[in-house]
C-alpha cells in the first residue's frame, strides 16, 4: 500500500473537500483518503491518473496550474511539437497550446516546464496582467468591440472586459494597450476601476445540457470582484441636491475613495473604497454636514428612525409656531388691516411685530441661517441659501421701514413682517410632511429587517437555553418550534416541516424542509420543532446579505440622477443670479413704488425656486421602487440596472433551469444489439456515479429505481460539448450526443428515427456506445416550470420579444419552445457561444436582458444590458447579473422588468414635475405676468408652492409602494 499526496486548488470549503474525499473512497483500490482545502492524500494501491482524472471531473484543480506565454512557435507542428513532448510526461496531467499560449497542469515544477519548453527550442517571454479603468463604453455593443480588438491580437492571451474595466494578461507594454483601446473610441482612466461588473471570463462548460459542468474556479470567475470595502454614513444637515452635490465633491476628494453614493431621501452615504471612516466623517464636517457611521444594521436603523422623527417633530413645532404668528399677520392685511407704517402708534405697533418675528427668524429660522452661513464660508449656495436670502430681505426691509419711514417714499412704506413668517411656517410644514413621508419609502426594507429576531434557543449538552443573537456561534445547534423566525443560516439536522419564505423569495407556498435542507434567517417555521446547525450568523446570512443589497441599490444612482446632480451643482447660483437681475430690472424699469416690486419679485423668485422637488425625484423613486423589488423577492444590484432594464425590449430565456425544473428524467429508454435494459442501465449509472450533473443523477436514478448493480468505473473523462467517457469493468463506454458518437466513429443509423421522435417530444436523446457498438438510447425530458407558460404570455404581453437560447439540440429545443408560447429558438449553442448570441442580437439594434441560472450562463449575464439570474439564492446567484431573483420562477423575471418600467416611469414623473415647476415658477415669481394681470405672486404663496412641490415628489415616489406588477398587466 502506497501514499500519494496530490495538491489541490479552487477547493472553497470543506464540504468541497469532503464531497473529493467521499468519491475518492468509493473508487477501487483506495483504502482512506484524507482531503482538506490545500491537498489530497490517498493511501491505497490506486493509479494517480485515475485519482486526479477523478477529482478534476468533480471540477476541481490538482496539482500546479501554470499559464504562460510562448514565443518561438511558428506553425502547427511546433504545437504538435510540444504537445507531443508534455503528453509523454507522467507528471503534465493537462494542457492547452497554441503558438503563443500555453496552459497545462500537473505536479511538475515550473523550473521543469520550463526546462522542457527550452529543450525544444522554445522561449517563454515575460508576460504581465493589467487591470484597467475604463470608460466612454456604454453597452454590450461596446464591450464586444474591446474584446474583439484584444482577440485579434496575438501578444494578448487572457482578457475580461466589462463598462468600467478591463483585465488583461498580455506581453504587451501598458501604453500599447491603451493605445489600442484609445484607437476604438473609449478611454482608460488613471484611477483604480470602481468596481468589475460580472466579469465573463472563461467558463469551461460543456456545450449542450447533456454535459453542462460548472467548477467551483467557473463559478468564482463569473462572479462580481469587488475592490475595497463599503461604508455607509448617516448625514445631517442636507436639504436640497445642491447639498448632495458638495457632500459627494467632500468624500471624493479623500483619499482612496473609488465611489461615492449620497441619497437625499435616506439622508445617507455610500462609499467603496479603501478611506477610514474617520477621513470620510472629517471631510463631510470640514464640507458644513454632519456624519456619522453606524457598522451595525439594527443600531443604524434605530439611530436612523430617531433621527427622523426628531427631525420630523422639530419641524413640526416650528412650523406650527411660525404659523401661528404669521397665519393672524396675513388675516390681518387680506381683511383690510394696514401693512403700512403711517404713524407713531402702527410704528410701535410693527415695532413690536418685527421683534417678534425676529425671535421666530433666530429660533424656528435658525437652522436656515446656519446652514446659510456654512454654505457661504465653504464658497456655495443652497437651499438654505435661497431662504436665508428670501425671509431676511423681507424682514431687514420691514424693520427699516419701522425704524426709519420719512427715508422711504409714503407708498413704499409697507411692511412684510407675516411673508417672513409665513414662508417660513410653510417651509418648515412641508419638510415636516416630506420627512412624514419619507419614513415610508424604506417600508420594504425595515420589513425585512424586522424578519430577524433577536434571541435564539440553543441546545447545549442536551439543554435548551434562550441566548441573544449575538451569542449564537458557527456550528451551535439550535431549536426552531413552531410559528418561531429562523434566527441564522443552517442546515436541518433533524425534523422536518414547512417554512414560510414569502418575505425572502416573494413565492407564497409554503416550502418544505426535511433533514439536510438548509435554511434561511427571517423565514417562520409553520408547524414542526426542527434542530438544526448554525453555519452563517450575524452579517453573513443570507438574510443580511440581502439587506446590505438592497441597501446599497438604494443608494445608488441611474444615469436620470446624475443628470439632475449636474443642473442642482449650478442651480442655485443661477436662482440667484436670476433674482438679482429680476431686482435690478424692476428697480431701474418698474412702476412706483419701485422698492416695493423689486423685494416682492426678487424675493418670491428666490423661494419659489428651491431645488428640493429636484434632489427628491430620483433618490425617492429609487428607494421605493428597489424596496418594493424585494418585496416581490428581485434583488436590484444597482439603480443603473433599473434604468437599463427598462429599456430592454428583447428577453433571452436559457432553458435548462430557467424554462425547465431543471430536474430532468429519463422517460424513454431504447436497447440495440441484443441489449437488454438492465444491462444499459447498469453501464450507464456506472459511468455517471459520484457525478454532481443534473442529466447524470437522472441516469443514476433511473438505475436505482431499477435496483442495477453499480460497477467500478476508470478513466472517467468529462468531453465538454459532447459527453463523457469511461472505462466500466474491462468495457470502454461512451454516453452522450450525435457529435459524439460521430467524433468516436460509432455507427447510429439504428437510432436516428428513434432520436427524432424522442426530441420531438421535447426530450434530449442520449447515446450510448460500449465498444465502438451503439448499444442504446436514453430519453432525458426536463418538464416545463408549471408557470412557465404564463410568465412568458406576461412578457409577451409587455411588448418584449421572447426567445429561448440553449445549447440543446433544435428538434428539442422548438418542442419545449412550442409547449412555452416562444417561437424565436437559438439551439445547440455552446456556453461561450451564448454570449456571441447576445452580441448578434444587440448588433441588431435590441437591447438585451439575459435570464439564466447565474453560473452557467455568466457570460451572457455579463454581455447583456441586463442580467437576471435565475437562483436559489445562493452566493453565487446573488453576485450574478444585475437581477437576482430569490424564487426559482420565471414570473420573477416579469416583476423585475414591470417593477423597473413603473420605477422609470415615476422618476420622470418627479423630474418633470420638479423641473416644469421651477421653469415656470420663476418667470411668473419674476412677474412676467404683471403686465396682463397686473398682480405678482406673493412671496407667502411661493413658499406654500415651494413646499407643496417636495410633498408632491414625495407622495408620487411612494405610490411605487402599492405597485403590483401583474395587477397593473391585467388592466
Amino acid at each position: 500500500m502506497s501514499t500519494i499526496t496530490l495538491p489541490l486548488h479552487n477547493v472553497s470549503c470543506m464540504g468541497c473537500a469532503k464531497k473529493i474525499k467521499k468519491t475518492l473512497e468509493a473508487m477501487p483500490g483506495v483504502q482512506q483518503a484524507n482531503v482538506d482545502t490545500q491537498q489530497a492524500e490517498i493511501k491505497g494501491d490506486a493509479a494517480e491518473p485515475g485519482l486526479v482524472e477523478a477529482i478534476q471531473a468533480l471540477g476541481y484543480g490538482v496539482g500546479n496550474t501554470f499559464s504562460m506565454p510562448l514565443a518561438g512557435l511558428s506553425c502547427s507542428k511546433c504545437v504538435a511539437k510540444l504537445e507531443k513532448a508534455l503528453s509523454g510526461r507522467d507528471d503534465v496531467y493537462s494542457h492547452q497550446i497554441s503558438k503563443t499560449w500555453l496552459k497545462a497542469n500537473g505536479s511538475l515544477s515550473y523550473d521543469d516546464l520550463i526546462a522542457e519548453i527550452e529543450n525544444l527550442g522554445y522561449s517563454v517571454p515575460d508576460a504581465q496582467q493589467f487591470t484597467l479603468a475604463l470608460s466612454g463604453l456604454s453597452c454590450g455593443k461596446c464591450v464586444a468591440k474591446v474584446e474583439q480588438a484584444f482577440s485579434e491580437h496575438e501578444a494578448i492571451t487572457e482578457f475580461a472586459v466589462t463598462k468600467t474595466q478591463a483585465i488583461v494578461t498580455t506581453t504587451l507594454e501598458k501604453s500599447e494597450l491603451i493605445n489600442i483601446i484609445n484607437a476604438l473610441g473609449y478611454d482608460v482612466t488613471d484611477q483604480e476601476p470602481p468596481h468589475a461588473e460580472s466579469l465573463a471570463l472563461e467558463t469551461d462548460t460543456s456545450a449542450s445540457e447533456t454535459d453542462n459542468r460548472v467548477s467551483e474556479t467557473e463559478t468564482a470567475a463569473a462572479s462580481n470582484q469587488n475592490g475595497g470595502e463599503h461604508i455607509q454614513l448617516l448625514l445631517s444637515g442636507m436639504t436640497c441636491a445642491s447639498c448632495v452635490s458638495s457632500v459627494e465633491k467632500a468624500l471624493n476628494s479623500v483619499v482612496g475613495v473609488e465611489q461615492v453614493n449620497v441619497n437625499l431621501a435616506e439622508r445617507s452615504a455610500h462609499i467603496l473604497g479603501n478611506a477610514t471612516p474617520e477621513a470620510l466623517i472629517t471631510a463631510v464636517i470640514d464640507a458644513g454636514y454632519g456624519a456619522e457611521q453606524s457598522e451595525d444594521e439594527q443600531a443604524r436603523r434605530q439611530r436612523q428612525q430617531a433621527q427622523n422623527i426628531k427631525t420630523y417633530r422639530t419641524h413640526l413645532r416650528n412650523a406650527i409656531t411660525a404659523l401661528a404668528i404669521g397665519v393672524p399677520l396675513m388675516a390681518w392685511g387680506v381683511f383690510g388691516g394696514s401693512m403700512s407704517v403711517n404713524s407713531t402708534t402702527s410704528q410701535l405697533s410693527w415695532g413690536m411685530i418685527g421683534v417678534i418675528t425676529f425671535i421666530l427668524l433666530i429660533t424656528a429660522g435658525r437652522h436656515f441661517f446656519v446652514n446659510a452661513y456654512k454654505a457661504f464660508t465653504h464658497h456655495r449656495a443652497s437651499m438654505d441659501t435661497l431662504v436665508a436670502l428670501g425671509t431676511g430681505s423681507a424682514w431687514l426691509y420691514s424693520i427699516a421701514v419701522v425704524l426709519f419711514p420719512d427715508a422711504f417714499p409714503e407708498q413704499a412704506r409697507h411692511v412684510y413682517f407675516e411673508a417672513s413668517a409665513m414662508i417660513l411656517g410653510l417651509i418648515t410644514l412641508g419638510h415636516a410632511l416630506e420627512a412624514r413621508a419619507r419614513n415610508r419609502t424604506s417600508k420594504a426594507l425595515e420589513r425585512l429587517i424586522d424578519l430577524q429576531p433577536q434571541t435564539a434557543i440553543a441546545v447545549i449538552d442536551g439543554v435548551e437555553k434562550e441566548l441573544p443573537l449575538e451569542n449564537v456561534s458557527v456550528g451551535m445547534v439550535l431549536r426552531l418550534r413552531p410559528g418561531a423566525k429562523v434566527p441564522v443560516d443552517g442546515v436541518i439536522e433533524q425534523g422536518q416541516s414547512y417554512l414560510d419564505e414569502s418575505m425572502l423569495t416573494g413565492e407564497p407556498l409554503p416550502a418544505h424542509k426535511k433533514v439536510g435542507h438548509k435554511l434561511h434567517a427571517g423565514t417562520i417555521n409553520q408547524n414542526g420543532s426542527l434542530l438544526f446547525r448554525a453555519e452563517r450568523i450575524g452579517s453573513d446570512t443570507m438574510l443580511s446579505r440581502i439587506i446590505q443589497l438592497v441597501r446599497r441599490a438604494q443608494s445608488s444612482k441611474p444615469a436620470l440622477a446624475r443628470l439632475a446632480d449636474k443642473i442642482s451643482a449650478i442651480f442655485v447660483p443661477v436662482v440667484m443670479i436670476i433674482a438679482t437681475l429680476t431686482a435690478m430690472a424692476w428697480y431701474n424699469f418698474g412702476p412706483q413704488p419701485t422698492m416695493i416690486y423689486m423685494l416682492v419679485t426678487a424675493t418670491t423668485v428666490l423661494i419659489i425656486a428651491c431645488p428640493c422637488a429636484l434632489g427628491l425625484a430620483t433618490p425617492m423613486s429609487v428607494t421605493v421602487g428597489v424596496g418594493r423589488a424585494a418585496e416581490f423577492g428581485v434583488l436590484i444590484r444597482d439603480a443603473e440596472a433599473l434604468q437599463l432594464a427598462a429599456d430592454i425590449d428583447t428577453v433571452v430565456l436559457d432553458k435548462t433551469g430557467t424554462l425547465t425544473e431543471g430536474k430532468p428524467q429519463v422517460t424513454s429508454l431504447l436497447t440495440y444489439h441484443d441489449t437488454d435494459k438492465t444491462r444499459l442501465l447498469a453501464l450507464t449509472a456506472s459511468l455517471e456515479q459520484g457525478s454532481e450533473h443534473p442529466l447524470a443523477q437522472a441516469i443514476v436514478k433511473a438505475g436505482q429505481k431499477e435496483a442495477v448493480t453499480l460497477l467500478a468505473q476508470q478513466d472517467f473523462q468529462a468531453l465538454p460539448g459532447l459527453g463523457v467517457s469511461g472505462i466500466i469493468g474491462d468495457i470502454p463506454v461512451l454516453l452522450g450526443n450525435h457529435r459524439l458518437m460521430q467524433q468516436k466513429g460509432v455507427d447510429t443509423r439504428l437510432a436516428e428515427q428513434d432520436a427524432r421522435v424522442i426530441a420531438s417530444q421535447g426530450a434530449t436523446p442520449i447515446y450510448v456506445a460500449a465498444d465502438q457498438q451503439l448499444i442504446g438510447l436514453l430519453g432525458i425530458s426536463d418538464p416545463l416550470r408549471a408557470d412557465s407558460v404564463e410568465a412568458v404570455k406576461r412578457l409577451q404581453a409587455m411588448n418584449l420579444n421572447v426567445i429561448m437560447l440553449t445549447g440543446d439540440t433544435k428538434i428539442t429545443a422548438e418542442a419545449i419552445a412550442k409547449q412555452a408560447g416562444i417561437t424565436t429558438v437559438i439551439a445547440g449553442v455552446l456556453p461561450d457561444g451564448k454570449a456571441e448570441q447576445i452580441v448578434t442580437l444587440q448588433q441588431q439594434g435590441n437591447k438585451v436582458a439575459m435570464v439564466g441560472d447565474g453560473i452557467n450562463d455568466a457570460p451572457a449575464l455579463a454581455q447583456a444590458e441586463v442580467g437576471i439570474a435565475m437562483g436559489s439564492g445562493s452566493d453565487v446567484a446573488i453576485e450574478s447579473g444585475q437581477f437576482t431573483l430569490m424564487r426559482h420562477s420565471l414570473h420573477g423575471a416579469a416583476d423585475a422588468i414591470a417593477l423597473s418600467k413603473a420605477t422609470l416611469r415615476n422618476m420622470k414623473q418627479n423630474l418633470f414635475g420638479a423641473f416644469v415647476y421651477n421653469s415656470l415658477g420663476i418667470p411668473v415669481a419674476a412677474g412676467v405676468l404683471f403686465p396682463l394681470t397686473g398682480a405678482l405672486l406673493s412671496p407667502v404663496v411661493a413658499g406654500a408652492a415651494m413646499a407643496l412641490s417636495s410633498i408632491t415628489v414625495v407622495s408620487n415616489a411612494n405610490r411605487l409602494r402599492l405597485f403590483t406588477p401583474r395587477q397593473t398587466e391585467e388592466k
